[in-house]
């Protein structure tokens, strides 16, 4: 593709209108040859320092923020933006040929998403979902590495839905995606705001800042649907422009739930949109499921979906990998998985299944290695608040002493009222749960979800299923 045809009248360059034959913006990736190399500066490495390296070694090119003295240089006001741009266009912008639906906030975002690709999927409509588990294409399953991908394989994905005839395309949206504007020649025809609760805050550092982030997606939005049972999202209905629609469990809006029956199996409601009144029921457990499927019933009629139609499929709905997931036992006990990994997510998984529990609820978790450590304490204050007994594990320690971390996590325990005991190693700690679990325990492994894998020091990848460990510890059992 030739140069003139991928960047922006705002780029300063003196080039000719030369071909260019790739992207690239990792300083550690082979160049063919004639590849533009985009400057990028990150948290840790800033790629400005490698241009005239990338052009020893046949970039084409390099796009910069600042003049560089270099010969073959394209200077532009931003380069994380300009290289989404030009990833749009080397890939023929195929967001343009499909309806974008958006997700953002902390917790819900998976299982709203992957139910309302479900929802239009029903509709007989093919539709794609980028998310924090997988990419889909239809009924094709792809492998992911971040929530929101960044721009390249963002755009490349997006062509590849375009090419197998997806008509939609829900997608979570991150915040540190909408920051590093991974999305900025995107336009949604509907983004859906779920909550706000502490996290990422060892990448913007405040709430307002992770708030601001996340509002983001409104301004590239047609159409909002907003949680007005949570105080971020009121704050949010009030600072944005485009069209806004509201739902609540608690409040008036423009879409409730009410009478809700909360069951160890599922979910039961009323919902009323103030013209219509349809019983509501799906074996997804948790009160917190009544909100992410009000958010679904509400973006599917912004979308113009038939409201009854989109109950009827909704009752089909069995879950999400790693979101309450309960772990066949065979045994008189229950092991739920879930992804639980802030303070708020915590509460939410442990009081729902503390209302069903008929006997001890037991948690194990752990916290992220160099992420943010002040949620550290406050893990431990949700998982006390509901939980009978704690078993306090290692999550993903990355770069840090997962006992260090352990440390952090007892500060948040009075430890005259809650019971724990504390065992580094998750798989030994799975292991004692399942080996100490009595009659009608409730066992909630939080923190890895739908994850497979742990990130030890040294950033050591190990192969680590949590269903596969609790398979095991109970083969083990008498």
């Amino acid at each position: 593709m030739r140069l003139y045809d991928l960047i922006r009248e705002n780029a300063e360059t003196k080039l000719n209108n030369i071909e260019i034959t790739g992207i690239v913006s990792d300083s550690r990736q082979k160049l063919n040859g004639s590849e533009l190399f985009v400057c990028i500066k990150g948290e840790k490495f800033d790629g400005h320092s490698v241009a005239e390296d990338m052009l020893e070694k046949g970039a084409a090119a390099v796009l910069t923020e600042r003049d560089l003295g270099l010969k073959r240089q394209i200077i532009v006001p931003d380069t994380r933006e300009e290289y989404s741009y030009i990833c749009a266009k080397w890939f023929n912008e195929p967001h343009k040929r499909l309806k974008l639906v958006g997700v953002t906030g902390t917790n819900g975002k998976t299982t709203i998403t992957t139910m309302l690709k479900a929802v239009i999927s029903g509709f007989g409509k093919k539709a794609g979902l980028i998310g924090t588990c997988y990419n889909e294409i239809g009924n094709k399953i792809l492998h992911t590495e971040r929530t929101t991908p960044e721009a390249y394989d963002l755009f490349e994905l997006f062509s590849k839905m375009v090419d197998e005839g997806c008509e939609y395309v829900v997608m979570e949206v991150s915040s540190q995606g909408l920051e590093q504007k991974r999305l900025a020649p995107c336009h949604f025809e509907l983004g859906a705001f779920t909550n706000l609760t502490q996290d990422h805050l060892d990448v913007h550092k405040t709430m307002e800042n992770y708030y601001s982030a996340k509002k983001l997606l409104f301004s590239m939005t047609d159409t909002a649907v907003i949680n007005v049972d949570d105080e971020w999202g009121k704050r949010c209905l009030n600072e944005i422009s485009c069209k806004k629609t509201t739902f609540s469990t608690k409040a008036v809006a423009d879409f409730t739930a009410r009478d809700e029956e909360l069951l160890t199996s599922g979910v039961k409601y009323t919902f009323s949109d103030g013209k219509q009144t349809i019983p509501v029921s799906f074996n997804m457990p948790g009160e917190f499921n009544v909100s992410n499927s009000l958010c679904v019933i509400a973006c599917a009629d912004i979308l113009g979906f038939d409201v009854k139609k989109t109950v009827d499929i909704l009752k089909d709905q069995r879950g999400v990998r790693g979101r309450a997931e309960v772990i066949p036992t065979g045994r008189d006990f229950t092991v739920i998985c879930d992804y639980a990994h802030t303070p708020d997510a915590v509460e939410n998984i442990l009081s729902a299944m503390k209302s069903s529990a008929k006997g001890r609820l037991i948690c194990l978790f752990g916290c992220g290695g160099n992420r943010d450590a002040k949620k550290r304490p406050l893990m431990a204050k949700a998982a006390a608040k509901y939980a009978d007994f704690l078993i306090i594990t290692s999550d993903n320690p990355r770069d840090e002493d997962p006992e260090l971390i352990i440390k952090d996590i007892l500060e948040g325990i009075d430890r005259d009222k809650t019971a724990y005991i504390t065992i580094t190693d998750r798989i030994k700690a799975i292991n004692w749960a399942v080996e100490n679990a009595i009659k009608d325990d409730v066992i909630v492994l939080c923190g890895k979800g739908h994850e497979d894998y742990q990130i030890l020091p040294g950033n050591v990848k190990i192969h680590l299923d949590e269903r596969e460990i609790v398979k095991d510890a109970l083969s083990k059992l008498k």
